[in-house]
């Protein structure tokens, strides 16, 4: 069993770098862990996007 971690700053790219890697694993996808956090410096909102992919490899 493995992991895949993504941090991205906008749900679209952690959206196509999710999909890319689904697209190149060959192996099975256990399950996706989504969380959302959200900072605030002076009056600027800054959002993080993340997840972590669980998988096996087959070999």
């Amino acid at each position: 069993m493995k992991v895949k971690l993504f941090d991205e700053s906008h749900e679209k790219d952690l959206e196509n770098a999710i999909n890319t890697f689904l697209e190149s694993t060959k192996g099975d996808i256990i399950d996706i862990k989504y969380q959302v956090s959200i900072g605030v410096f002076g009056e600027e909102q800054i959002y993080c996007f993340s997840a972590m992919v669980i998988y096996c490899t087959k070999e």
